[in-house]
């Protein structure tokens, strides 16, 4: 299924994966029209063991979706955890408590739904959109985003036009969006024709958020 299952070279931390501190750590980046990122690398070291265990262990599932005239596969594997579901992994349950403590007071809410998507090779991508099914529509929201296993560039450009933005995600990366950035900013991950192995992304969303 897979073009590569090797791991980063930097990932190396012993005894299983750490999730870092935030506060501190994290870099904000104030786009425009209210729109904001947050970053901050390597925040989950150790996670070869974890990524490897999500890529082959996970139900991923295959989605097609019309397209013009016809029919399409989607370029990645998906899986989509609701609130109440089990998570596949007991990190994923420790990264949304971790996201919860960090942005509650100033999100109004938990984190709820997670959802993952795994980019096989450089052939997987995603297109240029927002998360505005649902409340991202209409509200200010964030969604929280932990890249693991290869590095990817996530762009970003906003919808009124001007110079986007990239981002390198792998290896325990954390990236947040928001304020108003899933309405009025775009982001994507390109495909790319470098061999490059596979990266899982995992998005932690307030319910009610696609």
């Amino acid at each position: 299924m897979f073009e590569s299952d090797q791991i980063s070279l930097f990932d190396t931390a012993t005894g299983g994966a750490r999730i870092g501190e935030l506060g501190a750590a994290v870099r904000r980046t104030n786009l425009s029209a209210g729109a904001w990122v947050d970053h901050c690398a390597g925040w989950v070291s150790g996670s070869d063991d974890v990524f490897t265990r999500l890529l082959h262990t996970v139900d991923w599932q295959r989605e097609r979706r019309p397209m013009y005239d016809r029919v399409v596969d989607v370029p990645r594997l998906l899986r989509f955890y609701g609130a109440d579901d089990p998570l596949p992994d007991p990190l994923l349950v420790d990264l949304r408590a971790a996201l919860d403590a960090h942005y509650r007071s100033e999100l109004g809410e938990r984190f709820g739904t997670v959802g993952m998507c795994c980019y096989r090779d450089g052939a997987d991508s995603v297109a240029w959109h927002g998360d505005t099914i649902g409340r991202g529509s209409t509200e200010d929201t964030m969604v929280a985003i932990v890249s693991l296993g290869q590095s990817r560039p996530l762009l970003l450009r906003p919808r009124a036009g001007g110079a986007s933005r990239r981002y390198s995600l792998g290896h325990g990366d954390l990236l947040v969006m928001g304020g108003s950035c899933q309405r009025t900013w775009e982001h994507c991950v390109p495909k790319t024709t470098r061999p490059t192995g596979p990266r899982i992304s995992i998005q932690f969303r307030p319910q009610g958020v696609r």
